[in-house]
């Protein structure tokens, strides 16, 4: 049996320990590296890019909800990404397959289901919970939008998205240790990539791709 190579990219980390708890149990000498963000998912796939699955959830705090999707798949094409999330809506789950996801796996699942979902996804299906049935449907406007956001190359997406959290050139360039000028270059070109003027148009945009956060119960 191949060994599984995986990665939970999640920011609650006792969801993480839980998730790594079930794969251990269910793949057999599995190798599993954890990311808190898509900034520390990036890193992780700089230094090793093979992997078998990557486990994603859709509230990560450096994306906006499908925007960190859109970007694995348009860096790292070859590696199957499977959302995992609370947010489990028919909508929401018809969204990231459009999105290039290889399957959703709802955060409520059962252990068991969690594994036969895994295993269909890393023997090449795709792989939806058994009540909701998936059809394509092409929304050009969304698609457009995906297209340039994979256009944009790990560092641009990541300036790209603190800029649309509201921070300044001068306090994106300290979170990424580099020039401030270096920033303004950045800026130029995604503001080019993505068609917009300002950074009100491209937090607009990245509007477009969020997903509501999964309502809390008591």
């Amino acid at each position: 049996m191949n060994t599984l190579r995986f990665i939970i990219a999640d920011d609650h980390p006792l969801f993480r320990a839980a998730l790594k708890v079930n794969l251990s149990q269910n793949f057999e000498q599995c190798i599993i590296h954890e990311a808190a963000s898509i900034a520390e998912l990036q890193d992780l796939l700089v230094i090793d890019s093979e992997c078998d699955l990557i486990l994603l959830d859709l509230h990560m705090p450096d994306a906006k909800g499908f925007s960190g999707l859109i970007h694995l798949q348009a860096h790292y094409p070859e590696i199957p990404v499977m959302v995992i999330s609370g947010s489990e809506t028919p909508d929401v789950m018809a969204r990231a397959i459009d999105h290039g996801a290889a399957g959703f796996l709802p955060k409520s699942s059962q252990v068991e289901v969690m594994t036969r979902a895994i295993n269909a996804v890393t023997a090449g299906s795709r792989w939806l919970p058994n009540n909701i049935h998936y059809q394509a449907e092409k929304d050009h406007s969304d698609q457009q939008l995906a297209n340039d956001i994979a256009s944009l190359t790990p560092q641009q997406f990541r300036v790209a998205t603190l800029l649309v959290q509201g921070l300044l050139n001068k306090q994106i360039a300290y979170e990424l240790h580099v020039t401030e000028a270096t920033i303004k270059a950045h800026v130029t070109e995604i503001f080019r990539k993505l068609g917009v003027h300002s950074r009100t148009q491209a937090a607009l945009l990245f509007s477009r791709l969020e997903v509501t956060p999964p309502q809390l119960t008591d």
